[in-house]
């Protein structure tokens, strides 16, 4: 769990605030408040924003190495400070500093598990003593991943994000993450997810059996994404990357949530690294990292 690492000086909290991959994705049916059900595999990778949260008397402020990122209600975190001190009932407030390294809009789940990590630190900060799951629920109220990411590891998340399932760890592999220079509105992504033709959907039960055997060739031969059905049709660079992904010795590759970040997974150091190399003469952001549970 994200509290797990959070590190407290006395009125501030130290947090890391871990991206999140997708091993599967599936898009199930459109519920009556117009939000889509799903079920998909997710796993939390090293790389990290750091957020610091210092506890003060009133007011919420946030600021971030990002010129370009939102400081007021319309940043997931900001919004989170506000959800949690109303939630709790108690009159306080927030300095919130967030240094980014996750890229932005990529899929990744940055800016809900920065909003994550608020919660769980301010949690300790005000002993306020909520448990996982009411973090969670505070949580599902903010994003779909929310939950996951105040959790993190390898979990499989059903419903619209709420609904969490343990499922066995990951093997320790290396992870290429590579994100082109592209904006994809996820909301977008689920308008046009209903009536694109989705030929492959996922096997969540055989990953899962993957995951048991600790079997990472298994795992990356059975990563799916359905929103590739909308995205790589419109962005043909993803597809792309995968191809390229692939013949750079990734034992699979696929996008991560609505895109448009793709990554590989590798058993081998050497290949993950050349690879990364030769991905980062065209892209800012290409990401080497390791599973994370």
């Amino acid at each position: 769990m994200l509290s797990d690492e959070i590190v407290i000086n006395g009125g501030r909290a130290m947090a890391r605030s871990y991206a999140k991959i997708n091993l599967t994705l599936d898009v199930l049916d459109k519920r009556a408040d117009g939000y889509h059900t799903v079920k998909m595999l997710m796993q939390t990778v090293s790389l990290f924003d750091l957020v610091l949260v210092d506890k003060t008397q009133r007011s919420i402020t946030l600021s971030s190495n990002l010129k370009y990122l939102p400081t007021n209600e319309k940043n997931l975190a900001y919004k989170a400070a506000e959800l949690f001190l109303s939630r709790a009932g108690i009159q306080g407030g927030a300095r919130i500093m967030i240094h980014k390294n996750i890229p932005v809009a990529a899929g990744l789940a940055g800016g809900s598990g920065n909003a994550a990590a608020v919660l769980c630190a301010m949690n300790m900060l005000y002993n306020t003593n909520f448990s996982a799951r009411e973090l969670c629920d505070i949580g599902a109220e903010l994003g779909a991943d929310v939950p996951y990411c105040i959790m993190g590891g390898t979990y499989l998340v059903e419903g619209v994000g709420e609904i969490l399932t343990p499922v066995p760890a990951m093997p320790s592999c290396f992870i290429l993450i590579v994100k082109p220079p592209l904006n994809i509105s996820t909301a977008s992504v689920y308008e046009q997810i209903d009536s694109a033709p989705i030929i492959n959907r996922p096997n969540t039960d055989a990953l899962i059996s993957a995951l048991g055997r600790g079997d990472t060739a298994g795992i990356a031969g059975g990563l799916c994404n359905v929103m590739e059905s909308v995205t790589v049709k419109q962005h043909p660079v993803i597809g792309g990357i995968k191809k390229k992904l692939i013949s750079n010795g990734a034992l699979g590759a696929v996008m991560s949530g609505s895109g448009p970040s793709v990554f590989g997974i590798f058993n081998d150091f050497e290949k993950a690294k050349q690879s990364a190399d030769s991905f980062a003469y065209q892209y800012k952001d290409v990401f080497l990292v390791k599973t994370k549970n």
